[in-house]
């Protein structure tokens, strides 16, 4: 039973997430043989503010580096 945990910072709309479990679990069946009544996906939203990236809490990096 696959379980995949993404991690994405906050701002995706339901359809992109929609796209992410369909396309996710399509790969695992193509590539795993998995069922997808087997397959379970979380997506995990995350603030800017609580990652960080080049040495920067994400926030600040993208203000700086666009």
């Amino acid at each position: 039973m696959p379980y995949v945990n993404i991690q994405i910072t906050k701002g995706a709309s339901r359809q992109q997430k929609e796209e992410l479990v369909k396309d996710v679990t399509a790969s695992l069946v193509r590539v795993l043989g998995k069922k997808p009544e087997h397959t379970h996906i979380v997506i995990q939203e995350i603030n800017e503010e609580d990652s960080g990236f080049g040495g920067m809490l994400t926030d600040d990096y993208k203000k700086l580096h666009g």
